[in-house]
């Protein structure tokens, strides 16, 4: 049940309070649905995406344990919970409640459960991809000299090996870099080339290419006006949690720069669900949460609504934390007074209601049900209520593969990412320089001999005597002070190939990156 100004998530019974909506008009005010694992949160994540959908509100949730692909398929009264299902509509007076599917694109990082999703490394950019490969300080500078010569150079980052073809060049040049961008360490070049084999064996490749992802693919309404429901299939993906994280962190940040601001609409652009957001704080350093909390504040300007899932709400930062006005927390266990803190402080949060106290109520809380807390009128923190959670209209957990191949092929973006483009990027670009810096030397060489052999022959045929002009064959080359990188990088290249034991040293370092690309 929704309606033009909120969505219906519960309430009802005798023990319960009024009914309980998420005002759209304050539901880009961010959220928060917390609990321990078993008490509800994914039929909570569940109901509230069906009611933006049919708000006309698209929505992004990640999908950790695939019960979510149910939004595709309605529910059934073969469902082994319809009666109980029925019973609940009928206490909380959910009056018009039926089963029906809704309009959902399927996404997976690595393009088997879903339509494949990939970002050039450019869009990443240096601090995310330090975030992702839990870089060092000096390391990360190192990676910011590869983006700003890059950059000068005209060289795309667009994947894995655009990167690591160009660590390759940055260490072979690290002298003539370190006049101007400062000490270059081989050992750091090496390590970041080391954390980058690590992410690609994780499945990350598949990640960093092209096409990327067009975020207006994630915008669309159906034909009736309901908005879409995009799915990451996450079960995978959780295996390597930093670029799960990393994945939804550069999401979110690209909505903050792309979408433009709105003001305060009578419903979000967009929302977005955070799940696992736990993933993203855990020794994150303070200039990525502080990243975050500034993009918290700001991207509700442009319509964006975002809602971070966890277990304990003492996962989210607290000035994150304070930002979340819109919350549902279902029950916490508290065993160890560690639990017991975090409880109360939990607690303390919510806005009093006469007729319960909310820390006993967050420990009795069952399955199904939550102490809820909507923001109101000029956007004021509502009265806490414990809260029946409706059941939702479509499937209560996962649909089939054959069901999901056919929620595939009828997507309006079948076809427009599944098949990879490789375009010319810096990869290729090096490689062609360090083949023509190759045949230059040599030619050179070839001509060094040839003019070798003429004196020879000059010689031998002379018929007098004479003081002999030795003619030295060592050279002396020095890089004019305004050569660009790449005219230095085409001397240095010059210089190490100018013997046959500098051109297999090139050949054997480039030549064993290059092989079977």
């Amino acid at each position: 049940m929704s309606n033009e100004t909120g969505i219906f998530v519960g309430g009802g019974g005798e023990a319960y309070g009024k009914k309980q909506y998420l005002t759209l008009k304050y539901a880009n005010r961010h959220g928060l649905i917390a609990g321990a694992t078993g008490t509800g949160k994914t039929v909570t994540l569940q109901i509230l995406a069906e009611g933006f959908s049919n708000a006309g509100v698209p929505v992004f949730m990640s999908d950790v344990k695939g019960d979510l692909s149910g939004l595709a398929v309605a529910g059934t009264e073969s469902h082994k919970l319809h009666g109980p299902f029925m019973e609940r509509a009928g206490k909380i007076g959910f009056d018009d409640f039926r089963y029906e599917a809704f309009p959902v694109t399927f996404w997976d990082l690595y393009g088997k459960q879903g339509h494949p999703v990939r970002t050039t490394v450019s869009e990443m950019g240096p601090l995310l991809l330090s975030q992702l490969l839990e870089l060092s300080e000096a390391q990360e500078g190192i990676l910011n000299i590869a983006f700003r010569v890059a950059d000068e150079e005209g060289l795309p980052l667009l994947d894995l090996k655009d990167l690591q073809s160009l660590l390759v060049w940055i260490g072979q040049n690290a002298k003539e870099l370190a006049l101007r961008y400062g000490f270059v360490s081989s050992q750091s070049v090496g390590a970041i080339q080391r954390r980058l084999l690590v992410l690609e064996n994780q499945g990350a490749a598949d990640f960093f290419g092209e096409p990327a992802l067009d975020l207006e693919d994630m915008f669309q309404v159906d034909a009736s006006g309901r908005g879409q429901v995009n799915i990451l299939a996450a079960n995978v993906l959780m295996g390597a949690p930093k670029l799960y994280a990393t994945f939804l962190l550069w999401m979110l940040s690209e909505l903050f720069e792309t979408l433009p601001e709105v003001g305060d609409p009578d419903k979000p652009k967009f929302v977005f669900f955070f799940d696992e957001a736990h993933l993203l704080f855990d020794g994150a350093p303070k200039a990525l949460i502080d990243k975050v909390e500034q993009v918290a504040r700001l991207i509700r300007s442009k319509g964006v609504g975002v809602y971070f899932i966890t277990q304990n709400p003492a996962d989210v930062p607290e000035d994150i934390l304070g930002q979340l006005g819109n919350r549902v927390q279902h029950a916490l266990r508290a065993f160890t007074r560690k639990d017991q803190k975090d409880l109360r402080a939990a607690a303390d949060t919510y806005r009093e209601n006469p007729r319960f106290d909310v820390e006993d109520a967050i420990k009795e809380v069952g399955v199904g049900e939550a102490v809820t807390s909507f923001l109101v009128k000029k956007g004021m923190p509502g009265i806490v209520e414990r809260t029946l959670i409706r059941p939702p209209s479509s499937q209560l957990g996962p649909i089939t593969e054959a069901e999901r191949r056919g929620v595939m092929s009828a997507s309006p973006v079948a076809g427009k990412y599944e098949a990879e483009v490789d375009r010319n990027s810096a990869f290729e670009m090096l490689q062609k320089r360090a083949e023509q810096a190759a045949k230059e030397a040599e030619e050179a060489e070839r001509r060094e001999e040839e003019m070798e052999a003429r004196e020879r022959e000059y010689q031998t045929g002379r018929r007098y005597s004479g003081t002999r002009v030795k003619r030295s064959t060592s050279k002396k080359t020095r890089s004019r002070r305004g050569d660009s990188v790449g005219e230095a990088f085409a001397k240095s290249m010059m210089r190490s190939i100018g013997t046959k034991a500098g051109t297999a040293i090139v050949r054997g370092v480039l030549g064993g990156l290059f092989k079977g690309r």
